[in-house]
């Protein structure tokens, strides 16, 4: 009893995806909030390259 109207419920919440074929939107996220790589995500990946090629060079010595 109780599968039967979650199924139920779930078919009324998306019944409107059926009706609007090919009018859905590709995505629900907003386009214009693509903020990129954050200033501490970038020095954070410069950090480690840099150190990683900073170690090679004292390895090979």
């Amino acid at each position: 009893m109780v599968a039967k109207q979650r199924i139920r419920m779930a078919n009324e919440k998306h019944s409107k995806n059926i009706t609007q074929r090919g009018n859905v939107a590709k995505t629900t996220r907003s386009l214009t909030d693509d903020k990129g790589v954050g200033p501490w995500l970038l020095a954070l990946f410069i950090f480690v390259v840099c150190g990683s090629d900073y170690g090679g060079l004292l390895g090979t010595h």
